[in-house]
């Protein structure tokens, strides 16, 4: 019985390129966002601020 066969150097590449490509996908997550979009979120962000804003009362 023998196991199979590694290289080692194909073994080191392969498990670089998983972790550069899960580096990738968290930034494109983070930063991945176009102008317009986050333009967007602002404005629906700050309209939700004021509109929380307004139904506070005054003790």
């Amino acid at each position: 019985m023998s196991g199979k066969i590694v290289n080692l150097r194909q073994a080191r590449k392969r498990k670089a390129r998983e972790v550069e490509a899960k580096t990738g996908d968290a930034n494109a997550a983070r930063f991945g966002v176009s102008k317009h979009e986050r333009k967007a979120r602002a404005k629906e962000t700050d309209k939700a601020i004021r509109d929380l804003d307004g139904h506070k009362r005054d003790l």
